[in-house]
């Protein structure tokens, strides 16, 4: 399978904006041992700026960009260096990509990025990808890795997408406020009520919320693509995805196709 894995800010750090140490090694295990198998991954990881502002040690949220922008800096430099680190242990090489919209609205940027993401794929590299906050602020200002995942998804044409974040899945419910807040185990398709579910919340750290989830899991389940929301305080939870079970909430892609009227036909 080739997999696009995102891991939030909630899964990297821990609220002071420090590495999560013993988290972030379980993953790369867990991600080595899926490659070994041979899985191809792509690994869309957010946490610079978090990380950056903890090593200034601003443990608080901060709201101007020029901070952000410098923080992302810092905090770029101890996350790679770190995967690489660490996925070397597993003779694994590991490339770092560092994105801005050019590359998905301008044409020339785009092949350029697919000839290199599926160069590296073909190579045995593991392509770690980010939003390039230190030069660009939309996703700063609006954006999420939620959707940088789902764009990248179907830009490799990936079997599965899997959001690592705080949260078990989409619950029927916000389960920090609702104790009889449901999980939904399965989606076959995002209707009205699903998206109603989606309250636009997230961690002190992070960006993204569930609205943002709900978003990417329309990205790719056009495509056919299976998306996965799971916690990513225990990445082995991966290894249960891949076998089609595990705590989480799984979004089943269905290609969209017309039929000789031009009318959508959903397979």
């Amino acid at each position: 399978m080739r997999i696009v894995v995102k891991v939030g800010t909630s899964t990297l750090a821990h609220e002071t904006g420090l590495l999560n140490i013993k988290r972030v090694e379980n993953m790369c295990k867990v991600v080595s041992d899926l490659k070994n198998a041979g899985h191809e991954i792509v690994l869309v990881s957010s946490g610079a700026i978090g990380m950056g502002l903890g090593k200034l040690g601003m443990t608080k949220s901060v709201s101007d960009i020029p901070t952000k922008q410098a923080a992302a800096a810092i905090g770029q430099c101890e996350l790679m260096y770190t995967y690489d680190k660490l996925f070397s242990e597993y003779n694994h090489t590991v490339a770092q990509i560092l994105m801005t919209g050019a590359y998905v609205t301008i044409e020339d940027y785009g092949k350029n990025l697919n000839n290199t993401l599926f160069k590296l794929l073909e190579l045995g590299v593991i392509p770690i990808i980010n939003e390039n906050d230190t030069v660009t602020t939309d996703e700063i200002v609006i954006g999420d890795n939620d959707t940088l995942g789902a764009t990248i998804a179907n830009t490799v044409k990936a079997d599965l997408l899997i959001l690592l974040s705080d949260i078990d899945g989409l619950f029927t419910g916000d389960p920090r406020k609702d104790k009889n807040a449901r999980r939904i185990e399965v989606v076959e398709e995002i209707t009205d009520d699903i998206e109603k579910l989606a309250e636009n919340r997230g961690s002190i750290l992070g960006t993204g919320g569930m609205i943002t989830k709900i978003n990417a899991a329309k990205m790719v389940t056009s495509n056919g693509i299976d998306m996965v929301i799971a916690n990513g305080r225990n990445p082995e939870i991966m290894y249960d995805i891949l076998e089609g079970k595990g705590v989480c909430t799984r979004f089943k892609g269905r290609k969209i196709r017309e039929d000789k009227r031009g009318e959508a036909i959903k397979e």
